[in-house]
């Protein structure tokens, strides 16, 4: 059990909460959105079909859409509406200073499409394990990594009956990663369940604090690029003990790092589990972007990347 400080209050689940990015980060307007996000999911292809391998899990960005919106539909295009009928969102915390995981309180995640339902039982039910906090509505609100990824579900999701999951993911360290993610690994073996990562990659440049470059990758977009991708092999490879040793090697700046490495985490453990289980393990990453082409130490950028984790 992690140890942490949290309420005993349970959740009343009486508030919605607002789609409070929404006209800054992405537009406001419902229709506009649609047709957004069915221009994006055409441009990498549609949607696939219900023959494709199972897909149980999606890594996908969290910025502004028109940074990193083209990007995430290669990760949503994947998700099959009909074998989904509850969706766990991992997202960073970027602003509230966690050392575990935290749930909504909220009954619904508002969008410009419609709204969508929390599963308040499972979400009850994580809570009594006594490790998880509760969100307050102002953080709830505050946070966008988990946010950014709701109009797409919306999307994909549209006419299917299905709940919600949030989770915001703190500053764990390696031992509390493999904690959430042995948590985690019941509820990724039921087919019925789909996790959604939520990270963006490389955050390079001084108002990132982060300027780390090695010429002989040639220009700095290009050493950004080997950068990422050194660590996406990781997570490719599902190994989770590569991917910590990568981040404190590199210190790349990978936000949903923790989310990513519950993940791995829950997969590993999900191996072990005895019982029926599935007999085999893919990730692959399908599309990777920057929001700029650094050239100069006066740039900056963010890097996006869209994958999916396979089980059969």
């Amino acid at each position: 059990m992690i140890a942490m400080a949290r309420s005993s209050q349970g959740a009343n689940f009486t508030l919605n909460r607002a789609a409070s990015h929404a006209g800054s980060w992405y537009t406001s307007d419902g229709y506009t959105l649609n047709r957004q996000l069915d221009e994006w999911l055409k441009q990498a292809g549609g949607m696939n079909s219900a023959s494709v391998p199972e897909q149980r899990a999606i890594v996908a960005p969290h910025a502004g859409y028109s940074y990193s919106g083209p990007t995430a539909a290669y990760a949503y295009r994947v998700i099959v509406p009909s074998n989904v009928k509850r969706v766990f969102i991992l997202g960073p915390s970027h602003h509230y200073r966690l050392q575990g995981c935290a749930l909504s309180r909220t009954k619904e995640y508002e969008t410009p499409l419609y709204n969508l339902k929390l599963d308040t039982s499972l979400i009850e039910e994580l809570h009594s394990t006594g490790n998880f906090e509760w969100m307050s509505q102002t953080t709830d609100e505050d946070e966008h990594s988990i946010e950014m990824h709701l109009p797409y579900i919306a999307k994909v999701m549209e006419g299917c009956s299905f709940t919600i999951v949030p989770v915001l993911v703190g500053n764990l360290n390696r031992k509390a990663e493999q904690f959430y993610g042995h948590l985690f690994s019941k509820y990724l073996a039921d087919k019925e369940n789909f996790f959604v990562i939520s990270s963006d990659f490389c955050h390079w440049g001084k108002r990132f604090s982060y300027k780390h470059y090695d010429k002989r990758n040639g220009t700095i977009s290009q050493h950004i690029e080997n950068l990422d991708k050194a660590g996406m092999k990781h997570i490719e490879a599902l190994d989770s003990e590569g991917f910590y040793q990568y981040l404190r090697e590199s210190n790349n700046t990978i936000c949903g790092r923790h989310p990513i490495a519950v993940l791995l985490n829950a997969v590993e453990s999900l191996k072990a589990l005895p019982g029926d289980h599935p007999s085999s393990y893919a990730f692959e990453f399908l599309h990777y972007a920057q929001s700029n082409q650094c050239t100069s130490q006066n740039d900056s950028s963010v890097s996006y990347a869209a994958g999916s984790l396979t089980l059969e």
